[in-house]
């Protein structure tokens, strides 16, 4: 008689971190991301009652835990940015990862207005800084010209951080699909803090 297979180690995993189902799907999204996409520096973000958000609506939603963490590379870019990139001359390598927040959901979870807003509130409202360490002629594989623009591409992103003029707050949505016959696929979408403004080409 054949032995039953052994469990694989998000199984396994998810099985040692707690019976509730947002904890493992937590777990399952964090795992994705390690293994899958190889990020860094992984940390769970369990949401405290001194959170922003208010009413007792918000409370009960807002239990759900974020991530973060710095992917291998840039998620996005928003267009005035890589112009701004462009007139400088920087590259997509000169500039280092920053920290991205990933909210962990089901896909037949249901989400308002209200409850993202809950989330966006709980975001830092400065992100990490990537530290620019290196030899005095290189800065992370970069000349000491580059070096320069990147010292100026910071300013500026600080300046459009306050006006909001690269888009506001970012979070990354991970939908895992759990439900009846769902095979965990987790997909991720970009998600922007308030009303993205229509480009013309």
């Amino acid at each position: 008689m054949a032995s039953a297979p052994e469990p694989s180690s998000l199984t396994t995993l998810i099985s040692n971190t707690g019976s509730h189902p947002i904890s493992a799907l937590t777990t399952q999204i964090l795992h994705d991301l390690r293994y899958q996409h190889l990020w860094t520096s992984l940390q769970i973000h369990t949401p405290s009652k001194d959170s922003p958000s208010t009413g007792e609506q918000q409370q009960q939603h807002y239990s759900t835990p974020l991530i973060s963490g710095i992917p291998p590379h840039r998620i996005y870019t928003h267009p005035d940015e890589q112009l701004y990139m462009l007139e400088s001359g920087l590259r997509d390598e000169d500039i280092l990862p920053e920290r991205v927040f990933v909210l962990p959901t089901a896909q037949d979870q249901s989400w308002s207005l209200q409850k993202m807003a809950a989330v966006f509130d709980y975001l830092p409202d400065t992100e990490e800084r990537p530290s620019l360490s290196g030899g005095d002629d290189e800065v992370n594989g970069s000349t000491k010209a580059v070096a320069a623009h990147l010292a100026e591409y910071y300013k500026q992103t600080d300046k459009a951080r306050a006006t909001k003029e690269w888009g506001g707050k970012r979070i990354l949505l991970a939908m895992a699909n759990r439900g009846m016959g769902g095979d965990g696929t987790i997909v991720y979408y970009i998600i922007q803090e308030g009303i993205v403004k229509p480009r013309q080409n």
